[in-house]
């Protein structure tokens, strides 16, 4: 059994998920009785579930020091930013700086709704848990 089970059994259900929709108000006006709600993205259960498990798997591995993705990003030459995760060269990345890549990817979603959607949705989750099992 790895460590990294708890991650790398989403490789399948990835395949098989359609990760979240947009949800867009297109029932209300705009005016004080009827106000827009902000557009979101819902995330199906999947997602959610591996969001929880990613931030188990990081407190169950402090040693790792995830919290630092940004730092651990930087170290190997990457930017904590989407073009440049995203374009990441992932063949010879260490289990660590995978990790920061997901890491990085879950956060980035508090800070820019739909981020985590295309990081599911261009491949890139995918990529990286394959590269985190071949690590092991």
């Amino acid at each position: 059994m790895s460590k990294f089970d708890i991650l790398v059994k989403y490789i399948s259900m990835i395949q098989a998920d359609s990760f979240g929709e947009w949800v867009i108000d297109k029932e209300n006006d705009g005016t004080p009785e009827h106000p827009i709600q902000m557009p979101f993205v819902c995330y199906s259960e999947m997602v959610n579930n591996f969001i929880d498990d990613v931030y188990t798997f990081e407190e169950s591995n402090k040693d790792m020091e995830l919290t630092c993705y940004g730092d651990i990003l930087k170290d190997n030459g990457l930017q904590w930013r989407t073009e440049s995760m995203k374009n990441a060269d992932v063949s010879n990345l260490n289990a660590q700086c995978v990790l920061a890549l997901i890491m990085g990817a879950v956060r980035a979603e508090r800070f820019c709704d739909g981020t985590l959607l295309d990081f599911f949705k261009s491949g890139c989750i995918l990529k990286w848990l394959e590269r985190l099992n071949n690590i092991e």
